[in-house]
Formats: structure tokens, C-alpha cells, sequence
């Protein structure tokens, strides 16, 4: 098989606020993309970052007595940190207060001067979604953002444009000829309908007198690049765009994961960007939906918000990894609980993946003195779950892994080694214990993206033929009931 450099990367969340699930979850998929593709000998970047310019930060550090700069210092730092905790595998971290972006910034506007132009206009603005709101979304929504319960501000303003109209066939043909892969369906047909109503071009400045803490356009100290338009850019400027060698090698972007509520400026905006610089598009937009809670939308304000380092610190990082991995928003919209998260550890991680170690490792044990001898290869067809990945489709890989977990436990149950021991048929029973071991490590194998610690744990109890001495019971999921109660046995 041939290997590949493989690029991918993760909307670069904004940081006029802590860390919250969306931004994990966001983080989590693109990672265990990166992870795939490394195990498969692919040279991989994987790059994530921090949006650091405008208006709400502007108001954020204010509210917090802090300058713009020390403000993002702080939060972009918890932003990193958070990134760890949550075992993501990311190389680069870009901030776009990074000197080194906003001079590759100016180099881009400078690119585009033949799609730029400056006009007067008057318009309805949201500070909360820092976006031009079109007089279809005004009627739709009564004159106030349903995100921030704030209504639009009118603005008349002479501003950069950037033409953005021009480049709407083309996106269409990409798209339509799948060169430019939107996933899932559901997303597609939503930018397609945005497409065939026709792109308008788009303000990309602001007055520095309204707006000073951004990126200065050139040659214009009166205007400030709009925020979202730089922020855009970050996915070119972290490679070295125009001259760097990793720029030349790893453009375009094999996979992009964003949110969805960032797909119009990801799926139009970006791609009318790349060209109008005479850039190849990414190959796949792979987006997203949310988490409620308890059905409802997670806000400060309804107290629900769950903290995804308080899962952590209560089930273990690999269960969080499970967890949103297999029941996340990977296509539409999921829900999270408490009694939900803990009913799945406790029978999916704890019954069933662990029970499948512990047993096999203390059968060994008990009647083989620890010692497996040759292990085969399991050799189940791992094409579906191959396929899934492929597809950006998370929870069905995980899904068969989980198949051949079910089917390891099933096939202890029917061999019933426990009696094959009674009977001193010791080929057999080495025979039988050898192929669980040798299941055991392909699921290992193939959980080394999504769990990698429990891959790790599994490879290590049944390396080289032999098992580690201790149970696996008491280092893989232990059963947990914070939040439920444990099962009353008679």
C-alpha cells in the first residue's frame, strides 16, 4: 500500500470563553482520524489552534480588566492545556495572534486584490455570531439571534469586499463532482441549498475606529481584516503558506472537522478564498452536530453544561473517548446524561470489552501457567470498519469493533474452555485460548485510534505469548455506579 502525507485539521475554536464538550468532541474526531492514519504508516499533520481577534474578545477581555493580548494569553493556555488532557495528538497549534499568521494574512489579502473591492452599505450585524446577517435570516428570526438572544445591530459602514459571487459555479461543480466531499449527506444538501439560492459577495474588513484589535488590512490603517475572514486562513498560514515546505507538502487538507454552525463560512466562504488565490480545495469537510443535555441545549444559563474533565476525572479519559465516539453527534444531534454515560461504561466497557480480558487473561493463567504459546491471526474481514473511517463515520468503525468484542464473549461461551480443561484436552483448549488472545489483540489493534490506552493495556497483557500476572479487571473499567445504583444480587 502506498503511503501518503495526510493533513487534517480542527476549526480553531474562539477563545472568548473556557473550553466546553463541543470543543472536545471536535478535537476527539479529528484525532482519532490523525491516529488512524499514523498507525497506517501515513505521514500525518494534524493541526488545531486558537481565533483570537474581534469584537467579542475585545468585549470579554474588557469585562475581565485584562488587554485583548493578555486576555487570549490566558485563554488560549487553558485551550493547549485542555488539548492534553484530552490525549489529543495534534502537531501543530496555531494562535492567530501568532505574528507569523498575520503577516502570511497580509500576504494572502494582497493575493486576492483582483477579488477585492470597497463599497458603503448599510447592514444588520450580530456582535455574538460576529457575522452580516442577510435580510432572509432578519424575517426568519424576528430581528433577534436565537444563539445570543441579542438583536442585530445596523451598521453603515465602507468596508472590503470580497467577491465572493464570482466563485458559486465552481463550488457548485466541486461539490456536485465530489472533489470537494461535504460530509454527512445532511450537511451537503444544506450548503447546496445556500448555493443554489446564489453567493453573495462578503464584507472582509471592518473600521479599525469600531474594531482595532484584529489584524491591519494593508495599505489601510482606517480598516481592520474581519475576524472571520482571518481566522479562515489559519489553515494555510500554519503551513507556511506561500513558500514553506510544509505548505507545498501538505496542501490541500485531506479532512477539515468543524461544527456545524460554522458550515456556510467552511463550505463557501473558504473554498471561494482558495480560488480566488488559484488553490486546490480540501478534499473532505467532515461536519459535525451538538450534545444536549437531558434534551435540552446546554447553556450556563439552564445550569446543564457538562464539563468534559469532570467525566474524565470521574470514568477515565478512554470511557470519554467511548462514549462521545460511539453515541456522539457524529451526524445529527445526541444527547448526554449521567445515567446514560454511566449505564454504557458499566455494560459496553466494563461487561463486555473488559469481562472478555479479564476472563481470557485469568483462564491462561489458570490453566496454562500464564504461557499462550503461538498466537494465529484472527483474521476477520475489517473491511466495514475500514470503510466507516473512511467515510468520517466514527461510531460505525467503533461499531464493529464492538461486534467482534460481542463475538469474542460469545465464542468463550459456547467453547466453554472451563470444560475443556475438565476434560485434559490440553491441544484444544490451547487452541481456543490461543485464537481468544488472538481476537483480543486484533480488537487492540483496531481500538488503538479511539481508546489508544486500552489498546495499550491489552497489547501489554498478551505480548510475546505471555500474560502479565495481574487481572485485567483491575485496570480496565471497573465498574463505576456515581450516578446510579449498583445491581442488588439475591
Amino acid at each position: 500500500m502506498t503511503k501518503k502525507n495526510f493533513y487534517i485539521t480542527t476549526a480553531i475554536p474562539y477563545v472568548n470563553g473556557n473550553p466546553h464538550l463541543g470543543h472536545a468532541i471536535l478535537h476527539l474526531y479529528a484525532d482519532v482520524i490523525a491516529r488512524y492514519n499514523r498507525q497506517n504508516g501515513d505521514k500525518v499533520l494534524f493541526s488545531s489552534g486558537t481565533d483570537e481577534h474581534g469584537a467579542k474578545i475585545a468585549e470579554a477581555a474588557e469585562k475581565a480588566g485584562k488587554t485583548p493580548k493578555a486576555f487570549t494569553d490566558e485563554i488560549s493556555a487553558i485551550f493547549k492545556s485542555g488539548l492534553n488532557k484530552l490525549g489529543i495528538s495534534n502537531d501543530k497549534f496555531i494562535r492567530t495572534t501568532d505574528e507569523a499568521h498575520e503577516m502570511r494574512c497580509q500576504i494572502v489579502w494582497n493575493n486576492l486584490q483582483k477579488d477585492i473591492y470597497k463599497k458603503a452599505y448599510k447592514a444588520y450585524y450580530c456582535v455574538g455570531c460576529e457575522e452580516f446577517k442577510t435580510d432572509t435570516v432578519i424575517k426568519d428570526t424576528n430581528g433577534v439571534c436565537p444563539l445570543h438572544n441579542r438583536a442585530y445591530d445596523i451598521l453603515e459602514e465602507e468596508n472590503y469586499f470580497f467577491k465572493l459571487s464570482a466563485y458559486n459555479e465552481q463550488i457548485t461543480q466541486a461539490i456536485t463532482s465530489g472533489s470537494f466531499v461535504v460530509t454527512p449527506k445532511s450537511r451537503k444538501h444544506e450548503i447546496m441549498s445556500v448555493l443554489k439560492e446564489g453567493l453573495q459577495d462578503i464584507s472582509i474588513s471592518r473600521p479599525t475606529e469600531k474594531i482595532s484589535w484584529g489584524i491591519p488590512v494593508p495599505n489601510d490603517k482606517t480598516q481592520t481584516m474581519y475576524v472571520w475572514f482571518e481566522a479562515l486562513l489559519n489553515y494555510i498560514t500554519v503551513l507556511g503558506y506561500p513558500e514553506h515546505e510544509d505548505f507545498k507538502t501538505f496542501w490541500p487538507a485531506n479532512v477539515q472537522v468543524i461544527g456545524k454552525d460554522i458550515l456556510r463560512f467552511h463550505a463557501a466562504i473558504w473554498p471561494g478564498i482558495l480560488l480566488g488565490l488559484g488553490l486546490p480545495l480540501p478534499k473532505t469537510l467532515y461536519v459535525h452536530s451538538f450534545v444536549t443535555s437531558n434534551g435540552q441545549k446546554m447553556s450556563k444559563t439552564l445550569g446543564n453544561v457538562v464539563d468534559p474533565l469532570q467525566i474524565i476525572d470521574e470514568y477515565g479519559l478512554d470511557a470519554f473517548r467511548y462514549f462521545f465516539l460511539k453515541y456522539g453527534p457524529s451526524i445529527d444531534d445526541s444527547d448526554f446524561t449521567w445515567e446514560r454515560f454511566e449505564t454504557v461504561y458499566n455494560t459496553e466497557l466494563a461487561n463486555e470489552l473488559g469481562n472478555a480480558l479479564s476472563r481470557v487473561v485469568a483462564m491462561i493463567n489458570k490453566y496454562q501457567d500464564g504461557i499462550i504459546g503461538d498466537i494465529p491471526k484472527a483474521g476477520h474481514d475489517n473491511g466495514r470498519y475500514t470503510q466507516a473511517i473512511a467515510e468520517c463515520r466514527l461510531d460505525n468503525a467503533l461499531g464493529e469493533v464492538w461486534e467482534q468484542v460481542r463475538g469474542l464473549n460469545q465464542y468463550i461461551d459456547e467453547e466453554k474452555p472451563w470444560m475443556i480443561a475438565k476434560e485434559s484436552d490440553e491441544g484444544h483448549l490451547r487452541e481456543v485460548l490461543a485464537y481468544a488472545a488472538a481476537c483480543l489483540l486484533e480488537i487492540a489493534d483496531m481500538l488503538l485510534p479511539f481508546l489508544p490506552n486500552t489498546s495499550e493495556l491489552i497489547t501489554d497483557q498478551l505480548q510475546d505469548g505471555i500474560v502479565k500476572e495481574s487481572t485485567a479487571s483491575e485496570v480496565l473499567f471497573p465498574k463505576i455506579y456515581n450516578h446510579s445504583e449498583a445491581p442488588k444480587h439475591r
